[in-house]
């Protein structure tokens, strides 16, 4: 293919006029070129594109205003970025060939799995806002135009779309040149299969509890066994067999021995991005839904080649000196499909948070309700058949785009379009076409090309999905995912009321979810008042047999039993609702780590998970059973209501009305629903001044085991996407 000519024609070149930068980068250019050469030819690629790489030829290209892209990976320690050697060496080679000057740079990738249930997850968040500002910082410093992205997982994906976005503005605003990028999802990573052998030893092991009358850790052992192998199914795994050994249905070396049997059968040794629709699948979802990858990268189960990468870099060059294919510019007009597809999908709660960050940073006016204005502006239906049990995860879908069958998110937005759900259709995108000329090549396009195990449905499964913003009388906002809640489920839980159990932090939390006897001490410890047992005893009665609306209810007396008694029985007959609530988790207070640990305990007990909710300043990736409100503002640290609720003290579940309002006892014990009004919840919280200023005292103290470079200080709250607040300076129109 000829070498094209093209020309960033925009702006200011600063490699015209300064002669540092072409007598040092050239070098650099060549060297990446070297290792491109040596790549393809072990692969067994043609190479005849990089016969004219000389110092002189790429000093003409820097002078002349060549397209400079920089390729931007991660770093070899997450497993997503394994190959990216291989990749910048695919991508160097074809940016070169078709006339651009590429450059190559990473940026540390924080991986939540390793992170998680120690100090580093306090530091996942905040890794985001650093990654952004690295990214922005290198591209100024070194005056790239734009970027080939190798996207991984976590928060790299849309923090990197956030900085060029950002970047983009800047620029434009200066009268500088637009940035462009495409970017390039690391493959989908195999589950992990469990050995035969291994499996039969964890059935026995299942059986041992059963014959011991432990018949919930052999159910729950054996539901876990269903789940296809990662590093997420390795931490249900733990907590059941943590349970195990507990009870002597396991020793500490047979544990040991499981955790580590499994462990290294989880992850194929060419890596990529797991299995499950998690943040980083649910990134990969939305950027494509922003326009930002091109078809032949979107969905792979093996990394990525020359016939991936260069129809992408190719269209990418097309479009570098075209401002309405700039990276801010696509991603404002594709905002909206990105909300709609994160709803659609399932997607990870945690993407709430980076998807505002984005908009901000593309000069959006935006927050959490604005995300929620556009879910419900047009119902989302859930056309999203995915499960991890039954061999439907992402693997399983990027096989079926690899094969043919469909087309990744343009099968989304088809369908969805079918659905009367709105789509951008002349918004653009990164091949250069705009979305109505994508789809109106419909080979493969429709979700009925996958006959066998479909995951992408032409027909909702319902008609909801995606995360709902919640509000009640003690704060402001908080998000629930909705989508990964049956309605079955919705119903269990919905218009409940549920008494606290307050933890102070995530360790106070998991160690207490792992605990055999956690609810005997719950019980021992009359946490829950006999008369509020009685109470919730016959209001969920009535809701259960539909006999009201839940207001006017009688306190039943249950003269015959014991106070324990009536615990076990409301236990066992799940009309015990509990709300676990995990505080001092924010981004000021301590980073706002995921709270994914305690919540797959829940998920991994079967007697707790039909009890529970769990709610928490911090973040989530998914659900439990009986739903994870994360993110609520205002955080503990910064005096939020939750700093100051107790064990013992009432929430209503409203899950269908997105509410949860702390109620007063008094009143419920007499059988009134009463949320607290302003004035009683300020006398609550006037008496508990001193509960409140030792919670705090710890909190802060506990704040500051992190490096202070990584506290989240000054940022705004989760509504907000816990951006810098400088950022809010970028609202506006572009130029």
């Amino acid at each position: 293919m000829s070498k094209s000519t093209i020309r960033i024609t925009r702006g200011d070149n600063p490699y015209a006029r300064e002669v540092q930068g072409k007598a040092n980068e050239p070098i650099t250019v060549a060297a990446l070129l070297d290792r491109s050469r040596a790549t393809l030819t072990a692969g067994g690629h043609d190479t005849s594109g990089l016969n004219d790489v000389t110092i002189e030829a790429i000093y003409d290209r820097l002078n002349e205003n060549a397209p400079r892209v920089a390729i931007i990976g991660g770093s070899a320690d997450h497993p997503a970025h394994i190959v990216d050697i291989d990749t910048t060496a695919y991508a160097a080679a074809r940016i070169w060939e078709r006339g651009g000057v590429p450059f190559s740079f990473g940026v540390p990738v924080l991986c939540d799995g390793t992170a998680q249930s120690n100090v580093g997850m306090c530091y996942s968040l905040s890794s985001r806002n650093i990654t952004t500002a690295a990214v922005a910082n290198q591209m100024e410093a070194h005056s790239y135009h734009g970027a080939f992205v190798i996207q991984g997982c976590d928060k790299q994906p849309l923090a990197i779309v956030a900085a060029l976005a950002m970047l983009d503005v800047v620029r434009r605003r200066r009268g500088d040149a637009p940035v462009f990028a495409t970017f390039a999802p690391a493959h989908v990573l195999r589950g992990g299969i469990i050995p035969d052998e291994l499996k039969e030893e964890l059935n026995r092991v299942a059986d041992i509890a059963e014959e011991s009358r432990y018949g919930e850790i052999a159910e729950d052992l054996r539901d876990t066994l269903r789940y296809i192998l990662q590093c997420s199914s390795n931490t249900a795994f733990q907590g059941v067999l943590q349970r195990a050994q507990q009870v002597g249905v396991i020793t500490t070396d047979e544990h040991q021995y499981f955790e580590r049997a499994l462990a290294v059968n989880t992850c194929d040794s060419k890596g990529g991005i797991c299995a499950f629709n998690g943040t980083g699948n649910s990134s990969r979802h939305v950027i494509a839904a922003m326009g930002l990858v091109h078809p032949t990268l979107e969905l792979l189960t093996e990394p990525a080649s020359p016939v991936n990468i260069n129809p992408a870099v190719d269209a990418l060059l097309e479009v570098c000196d075209q401002p309405q294919f700039s990276v801010a510019e696509t991603v404002r007009r594709n905002m909206e499909m990105a909300v709609r597809i994160h709803s659609a999908t399932g997607g990870s709660t945690n993407i709430m948070m980076h998807l505002v960050a984005v908009a901000i940073s593309a000069g959006l006016k935006f927050d959490l309700w604005e995300y929620d204005r556009i879910r419900r502006t047009s119902a989302v239906p859930d056309i999203f058949n995915y499960s991890l049990t039954e061999g439907r995860d992402i693997f399983a879908l990027a096989q079926q785009c690899c094969s043919g069958q469909i087309r990744g998110m343009e099968t989304v937005i088809y369908e969805l379009d079918r659905l009367g759900v709105p789509v951008p259709f002349d918004a653009p995108t990164m091949t250069g076409k705009t979305w109505r000329e994508r789809l109106s090549e419909t080979k493969n396009l429709p979700a009925s090309g996958v006959s066998d195990n479909p995951i992408i449905l032409d027909k909702p499964r319902r008609n909801v999905s995606g995360i709902d913003v919640l509000t009640g009388n003690w704060f402001e906002s908080a998000v629930v995912k909705i989508s990964g809640m049956p309605e079955t489920q919705v119903n269990e839980f919905d218009r409940h009321v549920a008494a606290v159990l307050f933890f102070e932090n995530e360790d106070h939390a998991n160690e207490s979810l792992l605990d055999i006897h956690f609810l005997e001490k719950v019980r021992d410890r009359q946490l829950i008042k006999r008369e509020v047992l009685e109470s919730m005893y016959g209001y969920h009665q009535q809701l259960h047999t539909g006999t009201g609306n839940g207001n006017g209810h009688a306190a039943i007396k249950l003269g015959g039993m014991s106070t324990e008694q009536l615990f076990d029985f409301m236990v066992e007959q799940c009309l015990l609702r509990l709300a676990v609530i995990i505080a001092g988790q924010g981004p000021k207070g301590f980073g706002m780590p995921e709270m994914f640990t305690p919540m797959q305990h829940l998920n991994a007990n079967r007697l707790l998970r039909k009890l529970s909710v769990l709610l928490s300043d911090g973040r989530y990736s998914g659900v439990t059973y009986g739903a994870a409100v994360g993110h609520i503002t205002p955080e503990a640290l910064y005096n939020g209501a939750i700093v100051a609720i107790c064990d013992g003290d009432l929430l209503q579940i409203s899950l269908r009305d997105r509410r949860i309002d702390w109620l007063r006892l008094e009143q419920f014990v007499e059988g009134k629903i009463e949320p607290h009004d302003v004035d009683s919840l300020r006398e609550v919280l006037r008496e508990r001044t001193a509960l409140i200023d030792e919670r705090l005292n710890r909190l802060k103290q506990r704040a500051s085991a992190i490096v202070p470079t990584n506290r989240l200080l000054n940022v705004t709250d989760a509504s907000l996407g816990v951006v810098p607040l400088e950022l809010l300076e970028l609202e506006g129109d572009l130029n």
